[in-house]
């Protein structure tokens, strides 16, 4: 009875989990520029909107996998099979989704610098992260800061940027890392006119776009709250 107690509590707090990632994307997609819309030839537009009902084909099939996973760890809790080795497995994982453990995987790393004539603001380091977990980014990092669910960033100063409220700083050159597919990464950023890395570049900033088989991401040090 207690065993199934304790499966029970672990299955709610991975719903909770996984009920926060899908709402992120939702809401990561949600924030488009409607300048950027209006800005687009007929066939770009056409060509983006295929993507966003793509993305949202993605996260209704997260969802739909979602409550597949919680009828098997019902199904095994009440057959008595190997319940506690699947939920360790999952929990794993979610841990690395939540920013919760160290990841390595494949991805792109993104290098924003200050120059003579302008320099980078948190708004071009938030656009940036919305821009990656639009494309599928699975774990992102600021200067080896890791972005989690509730990150926020603002400037202090005309050089410095805050993180997760950490008492320091970080300054330029701001190292974004993103573990994910690096095809739908580098092609999320690299739209010709409109996308990430044309603006930055139209804007006087200073940003390079680099494929790296080979990315670590550090976990969160601070405490999460769902």
């Amino acid at each position: 009875m207690k065993g199934k107690t304790t499966m029970t509590i672990v299955i709610g707090l991975i719903c909770i989990i996984l009920t926060a990632v899908i709402f992120l994307q939702f809401k990561t997609i949600s924030k488009i520029d409607v300048t950027a819309l209006e800005n687009m030839r007929e066939i770009d537009l056409r060509n983006e909107i295929t993507n966003w009902k793509t993305k949202y084909e993605e996260i209704e099939q997260e969802l739909e996998n979602t409550n597949l996973k919680i009828a098997e760890y019902e199904e095994k809790i009440n057959s008595n099979r190997t319940a506690s080795e699947l939920l360790t497995n999952e929990v794993s994982r979610l841990k690395g989704i939540a920013g919760l453990r160290d990841v390595t995987g494949s991805g792109v790393v993104v290098t924003l610098s200050d120059n003579e004539y302008v320099s980078i603001t948190a708004e071009d380091l938030i656009k940036l992260i919305n821009e990656l977990k639009l494309a599928g980014a699975e774990a992102i990092s600021i200067n080896d800061e890791r972005v989690v669910y509730n990150s926020y960033i603002v400037n202090i100063g005309d050089n410095f940027i805050r993180m997760n409220g950490r008492k320091q700083g970080l300054g330029s050159p701001y190292v974004v890392k993103a573990i994910g597919d690096p095809t739908y990464l580098e092609s999320g950023l690299s739209k010709k006119n409109y996308g990430y890395i044309d603006v930055q570049k139209s804007e006087g900033k200073t940003v390079t776009l680099t494929r790296k088989d080979n990315i670590t991401i550090k976990k969160y040090e601070g405490n999460i709250n769902f």
